[in-house]
């Protein structure tokens, strides 16, 4: 049986395309993937989500998608994607050896966040350590705070920090910033801002939440600890496109290109969320393109009967 739609991945893109999908009678299949819920299921604390004013946890806001996806019929499998062709229609989708075909497909499956691969980090995520700082930067109001990398996200972090941490440390493994002149120039003027130059995080401390990291330096090898109850993440994300490239168009970074709203290169594939998104990488706007996904595949099919 061909499907009319099927949505590889989950979290709020994808959820919410699955909603719309389902509340128009196409009754999507989800392939939600082995992690599913996305980057949201390592976040305690979400504050910014319309709707809740006292706030919700991730997995809390992503069980709720979840429900109300199949509370419409959506089918869900947690499974992950092996391998696609979209140089055929239907397109054809393949779970390991179960082979499935689609007349259209949204792809909603995310970026992940680098991290630097240590335990200590790991065992912290979501403790005080994070990798967005506009989800959790208010969490650490007069809080001294690190941010890791040196290009312009790094930079733009650092500074978006400032309103809220009373001190932020901006650690760079080299001796000047990656970041465009005008984001370096802002950082290393700001009165909040310490640059920690040519420097690695070797530990995060701390049992139940950040106090410190273990820092070692480059080109002296000297360890020393420094003190903050914060460490976010900013060298970059990778977008989840493996099974995709060289089928349709990505940028540079591996991000889908898309125009017509959310279509691809490929009529009757669409994309939403920061697998498309490495702007505002937000749970809201991952929902919006997600309902604008579900929306457009519709009025696709709609054209090829």
């Amino acid at each position: 049986m061909t499907e009319q739609v099927v949505i590889i991945g989950s979290g709020p893109a994808g959820l919410t395309a699955a909603i719309y999908a389902a509340r128009a009678d196409l009754r999507p299949l989800m392939i939600e993937g082995m992690e599913r819920g996305g980057q949201l299921m390592l976040t305690t604390d979400v504050e910014n989500y319309p709707g809740f004013p006292d706030g919700i946890t991730g997995p809390e806001l992503m069980e709720g998608f979840r429900k109300q996806a199949e509370r419409f019929d959506t089918r869900i499998m947690t499974s992950d994607v092996s391998r696609v062709d979209l140089s055929v229609h239907p397109f054809k989708i393949w779970v390991d050896s179960d082979e499935y075909e689609a007349d259209s497909i949204i792809i909603s499956t995310g970026a992940s966040a680098r991290w630097l691969g240590l335990d200590s980090e790991t065992r912290l995520r979501g403790h005080g350590v994070s990798a967005c700082a506009t989800c959790d930067g208010f969490f650490f109001r007069d809080k001294d705070i690190a941010v890791v990398g040196g290009g312009d996200t790094a930079a733009e972090e650092a500074l978006f920090l400032t309103k809220f941490a009373s001190k932020v440390f901006l650690i760079h493994r080299r001796d000047e910033l990656r970041a465009s002149k005008i984001m370096a120039k802002r950082v290393l003027e700001h009165d909040k801002i310490e640059v920690i130059w040519d420097t690695v995080v070797e530990e995060v401390l701390g049992s139940d939440l950040v106090s410190g990291l273990r820092l070692r330096n480059r080109v002296t090898e000297e360890i020393s600890e420094l003190a903050v109850e914060g460490l976010f993440l900013a060298i970059g994300h990778t977008p989840n496109t493996k099974i995709f490239e060289g089928q349709i168009e990505l940028d540079d970074k591996g991000y889908v290109l898309t125009s017509e709203n959310t279509m691809t290169s490929v009529p009757g594939v669409f994309a939403a969320g920061d697998v498309a998104d490495h702007v505002y990488r937000q749970a809201i706007t991952a929902a919006g393109m997600g309902c604008q996904a579900a929306i457009d595949a519709e009025r696709w099919l709609d054209t090829q009967e």
